[in-house]
């Protein structure tokens, strides 16, 4: 192959790379603004719905918000909760479910699955996130 032909082949995928880097920057931007509203608007009040829920049926759990997510915990094990989060690891930004449970011998069990496959975070609603937690809370009351 001849040098010149190389040459234009690499900066062309160099340049490629660069304009996909910075549309995926500003998709992630538009994802980061559309959680935090999700966040401060449907996911932080519903999960204090879920703990008073669960608390009223004799629970022990609270809420917390750490660093950009909200999160279920048990009192009585730090390592039992639920977690929702942004997960900006793929190739679109999503909004994740994380239930974590402390299991004896078997240690610390997490499963992590997106609230809504495929959808946008701008377009996730409150029945997106309360279909999650009817599957997602009784895991971490029902010992199994």
């Amino acid at each position: 192959m001849d040098v010149s032909e190389l040459r234009k082949r690499i900066v062309r995928a160099v340049d490629d790379a660069r304009k996909d880097a910075a549309a995926r920057r500003v998709l992630i931007d538009q994802s980061v603004k559309a959680y935090d509203l999700f966040l401060a608007d449907i996911a932080v009040p519903m999960l204090k719905q879920a703990a008073s829920i669960v608390n009223a049926g004799g629970g022990t759990f609270v809420v917390n918000t750490p660093a950009d997510t909200v999160r279920l915990s048990a009192q009585h094990a730090a390592e039992t909760y639920l977690e929702i989060a942004l997960d900006r690891s793929g190739i679109e930004p999503e909004v994740v479910g994380r239930v974590s449970l402390a299991r004896g011998r078997q240690g610390v069990i997490v499963d992590e699955r997106p609230i809504a496959q495929g959808r946008p975070v701008a377009q996730l609603t409150e029945d997106d996130l309360a279909a999650y937690l009817v599957t997602a809370v009784p895991k971490l009351v029902v010992k199994i």
